[in-house]
């Protein structure tokens, strides 16, 4: 059955740059050049989970003001909406109150944004990303797809970000249809090439090869949607390994502008550590990620389910 993916996800015309105050400058350009190339509108978004107490000057009486707090967060953010209107581009400025996973993801619905765009610091001593786990919880539960600029990502402000390699993470899950669906999608509407990478652990090397060669696996992957496969230049690449620093390896040897992942769950225990490859990779990789959650993989009717027995890697779990 051939995967149902939403046009606006690989050609979004609303793109939601969840955004900290002072701005993350480098995911900014980021989201600004995709709204630019594909001429989406952008939303500045921000959520403070903090209220602003101010002290009136009469009475010395301290208060908590919702409409000041926002007009000074919404002043940070502005200049950047005009940076975008300045490119003919339709740009505005939310500020919500709340936990700020709580309000990406509740607008990303009310809007109906195609893409999240966001960035991150770097990682503490646990390799946590953002505050609050605030990465986790949209990369987890976004009904679309999620671009993570990390911190170690190259500015590529100066060329846009131009898409012209694209490296995509699959696993023995039936979710990777989905992701390589997706992934072709998004190669075509950038005319970029597209790279499709699967690591075997070491230890797993006898079971998942079993009477068939890496040449067999390598062809098995090239399997795009037959709509795309006069249209994209695709290549294969099946290696034994870590799944994080072939992933990462493949992305700087290959001259990758995009990494693509689904962010199927993990162990509690790898979510806890923040031994999940996704966290890895985010923390690490010189270009954006981009994620799709179960949710979004499930909209397209993967379950998860492996369709080997064997317990390989799925480069995008946390």
């Amino acid at each position: 059955m051939a995967t149902v993916l939403k046009p606006g996800w690989s050609k979004p015309t609303t793109i939601l740059f969840a955004s900290e105050i002072p701005a993350n400058e480098k995911a900014f350009a980021f989201a600004l050049a995709q709204a630019s190339e594909f001429g989406a509108d952008l939303i500045l978004f921000h959520a403070y989970d903090t209220l602003t107490v101010e002290a009136s000057e009469t009475s010395g009486i301290r208060y908590y003001d919702y409409a000041s707090a926002a007009r000074t967060e919404m002043k940070h953010l502005e200049p950047l909406a005009e940076r975008a209107r300045a490119l003919g581009l339709r740009a505005e400025v939310v500020v919500r109150p709340g936990l700020p996973a709580d309000q990406i993801l509740a607008y990303a619905c009310e809007r109906q944004v195609d893409r999240i765009v966001m960035g991150t610091h770097s990682p503490g001593p646990i390799g946590k990303l953002l505050v609050g786990s605030v990465a986790e919880a949209v990369l987890r539960t976004a009904a679309v797809p999620v671009c993570i600029v990390g911190p170690e990502v190259v500015d590529g402000s100066y060329r846009n970000f131009a898409t012209r390699t694209i490296l995509c993470a699959l696993s023995m899950l039936d979710t990777s249809h989905v992701v390589t669906a997706f992934a072709a999608e998004l190669a075509a509407q950038h005319r970029s090439r597209l790279i499709l990478q699967h690591v075997i652990r070491p230890q797993d090397t006898h079971e998942v090869l079993a009477g068939r060669t890496i040449s067999d696996i390598e062809r098995d992957l090239r399997m795009v949607p037959e709509e795309f496969r006069d249209r994209l230049s695709v290549q294969a690449v099946v290696v034994p390994g870590d799944p994080t620093e072939e992933l990462l390896y493949q992305s700087r040897a290959q001259h990758a502008d995009l990494i693509v992942l689904g962010a199927q769950g993990a162990s509690a225990f790898a979510a806890i550590t923040r031994h999940g490859v996704v966290y890895k990779v985010l923390a690490h990789s010189h270009v954006p990620v981009m994620t799709l959650s179960p949710v979004v993989l499930a909209q397209c009717g993967a379950t998860g389910e492996r369709t080997t027995a064997v317990d390989t890697f799925l480069a995008g779990v946390f």
